[in-house]
């Protein structure tokens, strides 16, 4: 008896937390033979959405960083140079580059950070998504496999190495913008990830990396994965020891390691990301009604 469309989702939907709405808007688009552009800040389940798509379709997933150095023949392919010296150009001595591996093999083909790709590699990129097929010098046409999906992703609130992107582009997909999910599935993610059972520890966590997102020093925040770094490095420090009862030290020197690098402070304030992050831990350990204040190094 063949699955429902909705049973499919629902096998689909168990190895996410939560993302229902977006998993079943990115199911449907690519079900209809769409391609996706996934715009949000990282860590927000979007690969983790079409790598769980692709494992139930049994499709692969092929995965590319876009970048300055993401030409068109890095994307498409490239001859072999010693057997091109030894054979001359052939279609056998050509080794296919993502794009041509993706449709050939029926995968979705995914572009992270999209807008940091050169204008020529989305001019190829682009004529592959309109004809579904691609024309490579001395091997010929490849047509793409009914299953051959193109997928992006973009960052909106990252602008340092990027273009814009065109309208041209932008014609080309599906959009669908994704957000930072809520504290509990947040809390779900880092539990699942890590392991723990010490719910304070993913709750501490999951509160300190939230408040980098909206602080008022900061102009980008971290993503859950800075939670997760935290309770997987407060869990090791613990067993190492020399924490005694201080809990709350324990995690500010977790949240330092893993959060510092995931955070950006405003160029206009004088303060480093340490500073900054102390300040978040601080309020949130020493900040309520009667709590005492107490200095990062006391």
């Amino acid at each position: 008896m063949p699955v429902s469309a909705a049973a499919r989702r629902d096998e689909i939907a168990a190895g996410i937390v939560g993302r229902r709405r977006e998993l079943d808007l990115v199911l449907a688009a690519v079900s209809a033979g769409r391609d996706v552009l996934l715009e949000g800040p990282p860590g927000t389940s979007k690969s983790t959405i079409l790598r769980a798509i692709t494992a139930n379709w049994g499709v692969p997933f092929v995965l590319v960083e876009g970048n300055a150095e993401l030409t068109p023949a890095r994307l498409v392919g490239h001859h072999n140079p010693a057997r091109v010296l030894r054979e001359d150009y052939s279609a056998d001595n050509f080794v296919p580059g993502p794009l041509v591996s993706a449709m050939q093999d029926g995968g979705f083909l995914y572009i992270e950070e999209l807008n940091r790709a050169p204008e020529d590699t989305l001019n190829v990129l682009l004529a592959a998504m309109a004809e579904r097929e691609v024309v490579v010098p001395r091997v010929g046409t490849i047509t793409a496999r009914p299953t051959f999906r193109v997928l992006a992703s973009m960052n909106p609130f990252d602008d340092v190495g990027t273009a814009r992107i065109s309208d041209s582009v932008y014609d080309r997909w599906c959009r669908l913008a994704i957000g930072y999910q809520d504290e509990a599935e947040e809390r779900a993610i880092v539990r699942a990830r890590t392991g723990s059972t010490d719910e304070a520890l993913v709750a501490d966590a999951v509160a300190i990396t939230r408040a980098t997102r909206g602080h008022p020093e900061l102009r980008r925040g971290s993503s859950v994965r800075g939670a997760i770094d935290l309770v997987a490095i407060a869990t090791e420090l613990a067993a190492l020891g020399g924490y005694a009862d201080d809990r709350p030290r324990l995690v500010l020197d977790a949240a330092l390691l893993a959060l510092s690098a995931r955070i950006a402070v405003d160029e206009t304030l004088d303060a480093t990301p340490e500073e900054v992050i102390t300040r978040i831990w601080e309020d949130h350990f020493f900040s309520h009604p009667g709590a005492r204040r107490r200095a990062a190094t006391g």
